[in-house]
């Protein structure tokens, strides 16, 4: 079973918050990691029955509360069920918390894939997610997240797998950031 849970509290109003999650998906979202990571694009505005992803991974949004909350379940054969993004008061006045829970089994081929890369990658992007988000609020964190040697190794693995199939959906790696 994966529970994963990334979350982050913002010196800012529940609204506010929910006004960048209403926009998590495209190309120019305040919300989602757009210059480091595949950006999360869906088949029509956000809302439930759209269905995108990022990357590889296929989802569909399930449930949705403007400003509040979506959840996706997962369309993809290696792992079945959802990853959800909320927000909630903070536990100080004005601040808000957002937080993302996958809540899914592996399956398949995904019982090796999710431990060996895809949870890394994931926590990297999400962790990306959190400080783009702070940077949006105008809050840019204290620390940022940096990717472990593994997540380099293996974003590097995956530039070059795709640098021989080329895919024009998703945007080339900066020079540098590699090294984050």
């Amino acid at each position: 079973m994966i529970y994963n849970v990334h979350e982050r509290e913002y010196p800012v109003p529940a609204a506010r918050l929910g006004e960048l999650l209403d926009q998590v998906a495209g190309p120019d979202s305040p919300l989602w990691p757009v210059r480091h990571w595949p950006p999360m694009i869906l088949d029509r505005p956000l809302d439930a029955g759209a269905d995108g992803g990022h990357g590889p991974i296929r989802y569909r949004c399930t449930a949705y509360q403007p400003g509040h909350r979506v959840e996706f379940s997962f369309t993809v054969p290696v792992v079945k069920g959802t990853h959800t993004f909320s927000i909630r008061d903070g536990r100080q006045p004005d601040s808000s918390v957002l937080r993302h829970v996958i809540l899914a089994r592996p399956r398949g081929l995904g019982r090796v894939i999710w431990p060996v890369a895809l949870r890394w990658l994931h926590d990297a992007c999400l962790e990306d997610l959190l400080d783009h988000t702070a940077d949006s609020l105008g809050h840019p964190p204290r620390h940022r997240a940096r990717w472990s040697p593994w997540v380099r190794l293996l974003r590097r693995l995956g530039r070059t797998r795709r640098s021989a199939q080329p895919d024009h959906q998703h945007p080339p790696v900066a020079p540098g950031d590699p090294a984050r």
